[in-house]
């Protein structure tokens, strides 16, 4: 029993002395907010910040995980929450960032406090950040009984204009059940599925999944833990909004406010990944999603009024009958109604129907984008400005912006020309290279064609750049008239060289048609008397002067099976190999991978 004594002692003393440095860090409020930059991925900026908080640097409690653990022993958790968050917001305010802050709160006290009227509203209004400045991230995961609960707070702080994040996706199936609870407008991804995430394809199928559901669901991604170059590249390639880690920059004070020009130079090449024909094509209306709380058609003008004065932001409010949208409250329409004369006395008590679009633009979230700015175009103005409600098989699931649309449509066009050839307008190498990779990500069999013309050069020297520029144009124009746009790509890799990736099943009818055209329209770009002779005199590559026939197309196709190909330098190399058997055969000439289908020549 002695011995017992003598050891709990130092034990117990060890205690109180922890307990006394945390009562000193409480009362002389010793915590320091450090803040993680928070990159946007598209366009190398730095979108916010995390703010962090770290106990005294002479401390053992200087860790944030053995400050909260102590704590929780001497059941204190709530004083240093408050505390934490009070020093992060008003460090933040001082800095004056022109940027978002990522508030951590966790759920649990977030639901103990008193959610209407707490000690986090408390904290946000005395710094003098306004809540569109803050994005409140849910750090733990809470019980299944608390997520209606949980679900309302979120709802109540994403009305007063707070965007919600979801921290450590990934841990467990808990934090996919409050995804679907709350809604987030981000989620971050937990970093043990960033880590080594290029050489891991497990970890990659897991983002790409999440990156999938985040498309459906209307909200963003952020990686977290993002440490070397190989890891960036691949989140960046993978699509992923927003990135967080060592390789950007490490938690200061003082946070940077520019990237590190390595990093800046590596996130140029998304926009060629956003430019890409294959996400154009498959950008859709789940792209715009913003949730609003809708109101039911049973609720009175009185009712729907406050919403309006509540929430600055608000433009428009969506009215459901069950889930089911009938119609859409604007802000200009409801308060010019209530400002008239005894407006408010003869409309308040009325339903929300009386002062209801009864018809306004709803569209399927699986909608092309293309598709909704030619619908938009066709309809009155005004339903660009008060926006278009949003279903998902005809249920409500929010609301989208012409803002928001002609911001998406803008930087698609940018990015797309910016990649594109100048003589054709067709897409360059890189957004070739990166939708092969995508139909290779993605499983789908398609068929690769390298489409090449012959006796190009000699036809440049004779006729002049300009007639062998138009030339190249009408090789474009018909590639682009024998495609079928839903399915199939063209690309122009440069001067008299594309490339053609094929999901039609009647690729090889297109192929076919393709020449044929071809073969029919380029006598016209010739004299008569070469027409007669089938040809022309030029030198060729050693100066000697020879006879050239009439330019023709070589296609050189191979079917792409996933298994069997990585990465579009494999495929380029494939098809490479199928031009040059093409080429050997004169005329217009179709060559489908010489091992297993003989070639197809149209002299």
């Amino acid at each position: 029993m002695q011995l017992s004594s003598t050891l709990r002692i130092p034990h117990e003393q060890e205690r109180s002395i922890q307990q006394k440095r945390l009562d000193e860090i409480i009362q002389e409020r010793r915590l320091c907010a450090m803040f993680q930059p928070i990159v946007q991925m598209g366009n190398a900026t730095i979108f916010g910040y995390e703010g962090l908080i770290r106990g005294p640097s002479d401390s053992p409690l200087h860790s944030p995980l053995m400050l909260f653990q102590e704590a929780r022993k001497h059941d204190r958790s709530l004083e240093i929450e408050y505390l934490s968050r009070s020093i992060v917001l008003r460090s933040f305010a001082a800095l004056n960032l022109p940027s978002k802050l990522f508030l951590n709160v966790s759920p649990d006290i977030l639901l103990q406090e008193g959610w209407r009227s707490g000690e986090t509203l408390r904290c946000i209004a005395e710094s003098g950040l306004k809540p569109d400045q803050i994005v409140i991230e849910l750090t733990e995961n809470t019980s299944s009984l608390e997520y209606a609960v949980l679900r309302e707070a979120t709802v109540h702080y994403r009305n007063m204009g707070f965007e919600i994040a979801m921290d450590d996706l990934g841990e467990g199936f808990s934090s996919l059940r409050m995804w679907s609870e709350i809604r987030p407008d981000y989620v971050k991804i937990d970093k043990h599925f960033i880590q080594n995430i290029n050489l891991d394809q497990v970890k990659l199928q897991f983002v790409r999944s999440i990156q999938a559901i985040a498309r459906n669901s209307g909200c963003r991604v952020i990686a977290e833990g993002i440490e070397t170059h190989a890891e960036l590249v691949a989140t960046r390639d993978l699509g992923v909004s927003f990135g967080q880690g060592y390789h950007f920059a490490h938690p200061l004070a003082r946070p940077q406010t520019m990237l590190p020009v390595g990093v800046t130079e590596t996130l140029k090449g998304l926009n060629a990944t956003q430019a890409s024909h294959f996400q154009q094509k498959n950008a859709t209306v789940a792209n715009l999603l913003k949730y609003v709380r809708p109101v039911e058609i049973s609720n009175s003008n009185e009712e729907v009024f406050p919403r309006f004065q509540q929430e600055q932001g608000l433009h428009s409010i969506p009215v459901v009958n069950v889930g089911t949208p009938v119609g859409l409250i604007t802000r200009h329409t409801m308060i010019d109604r209530f400002a008239r004369q005894f407006g408010k006395e003869l409309l308040g008590r009325r339903s929300c129907a009386m002062l209801m679009d009864e018809t306004p633009l709803i569209v399927d979230r699986s909608v092309s984008l293309h598709e909704l700015s030619n619908i938009i175009l066709g309809m009155e103005p005004y339903h660009l400005s008060a926006g278009f409600i949003i279903t998902d098989r005809g249920t409500y699931v929010g609301m989208g912006s012409g803002h928001d649309l002609l911001r998406e449509i803008t930087q698609m066009q940018i990015a797309a020309a910016r990649y594109a050839n100048p003589l054709s307008g067709l897409p360059g190498n890189v957004p070739i290279n990166e939708h092969i990779d995508q139909l290779l990500q993605n499983g789908t069999v398609f068929y690769a064609c390298y489409i090449d013309l012959d006796n190009f050069k000699p036809y440049n020297d004779v006729y002049g750049f300009r007639k062998g520029d138009d030339l190249i144009k009408l090789a474009a124009t018909l590639l682009q008239e024998c495609v079928q746009p839903e399915l199939d790509f063209i690309g122009h890799i440069g001067g008299d060289d594309f490339v053609a990736l094929f999901q039609s099943d009647d690729w090889e009818q297109r192929c076919r048609t393709i020449l044929q055209e071809f073969a029919s329209a380029v006598p016209s770009y010739y004299e008569s008397e070469d027409i007669a002779r089938n040809g022309i005199e030029a030198e060729d590559r050693q100066g000697k002067q020879i006879f050239h026939p009439i330019t023709s197309l070589s296609i050189g196709a191979v079917k792409i099976v996933p298994d069997h190909f990585r990465t579009h330098h494999e495929v380029a190399a494939a098809i490479t190999i199928a031009k040059k058997e093409a080429k050997k055969i004169p005329g217009n000439t179709l060559f489908l991978d010489r091992r297993s289908v003989p070639c197809i020549s149209l002299a």
